[in-house]
């Protein structure tokens, strides 16, 4: 892709936070945006740098994730295609408290703040946006919370392999593939557990028949005793 012919205008307007601006408003937040190509493994911010944009993944994958006084890694967000991250930090005047760093070849487009306060003060609507796609955001974290709370490994997994599947609606021996949009290792850390009991908890589902495991790819065999596993009986 080449840079140069990017369209960000265009861009913008298919982004739910901007889907209401009309072109002369694209035009001028367009003027406030960068664009940036990432290689695997390099950083979009790391902690301590100053917060002056909020940013969205237009290709690849954006890892958001935070290192223990112990030098562990723990994943809190997976940012593909099309999403944002980092809008509320903005606001705060405060540096990032998080690393965000390119899991493969990415392209990130920044918002910078100057552009987004001068939407805000044209459109009071805008603000209404920016809170609603932040809520979203928080209401996210929430239930990610919940769920390492009040769920097992076992049921966080299974949770995530349904997540975006409409289980009611699955016919008996209907086979549903799920692509892992990244390693083992870090969809484990992403749910809060080793990567050896997110591997002990895939054979364990694949020795019940109830998935089966190609590299990257999960094969859900039975999504309604998947849903129900371990009560539903095989």
């Amino acid at each position: 892709m080449d840079l140069r012919h990017f369209d960000l205008p265009r861009y913008l307007s298919v982004l739910p936070l901007f889907s209401d601006l009309n072109a002369t408003e694209l035009q001028r937040l367009a003027r406030g945006c960068s664009l940036r190509r990432l290689q695997r493994g390099e950083r979009v911010f790391s902690v301590g740098e100053p917060c002056e944009a909020f940013h969205v993944t237009v290709t690849g994958q954006i890892k958001l994730f935070a290192i223990s006084p112990a030098g562990q890694e723990k994943v809190i967000e997976l940012i593909g295609p099309g999403h944002s991250f980092a809008e509320a930090l903005m606001f705060t005047g405060k540096p990032y408290i998080v690393n965000a760093q390119a899991l493969s070849d990415s392209l990130v487009l920044s918002v910078g703040k100057p552009a987004v306060l001068a939407e805000i003060e044209q459109d009071s609507r805008f603000a209404l946006r920016m809170l609603a796609g932040i809520s979203r955001r928080l209401h996210g974290l929430v239930h990610d919370v919940q769920a390492y709370a009040l769920h097992s490994g076992m049921q966080r997994v299974i949770g995530y392999l349904l997540r975006e599947t409409e289980v009611e609606d699955c016919a008996s021996g209907e086979v549903i593939t799920v692509s892992l949009p990244v390693s083992k290792a870090t969809l484990a850390s992403r749910l809060s557990m080793t990567p050896e009991y997110f591997s002990r908890v895939l054979h364990e589902l694949e020795s019940a028949e109830l998935i089966r495991v190609d590299r990257r790819d999960i094969h859900i065999l039975d999504a309604q005793r998947l849903a129900h596993y371990p009560s539903t009986p095989a």
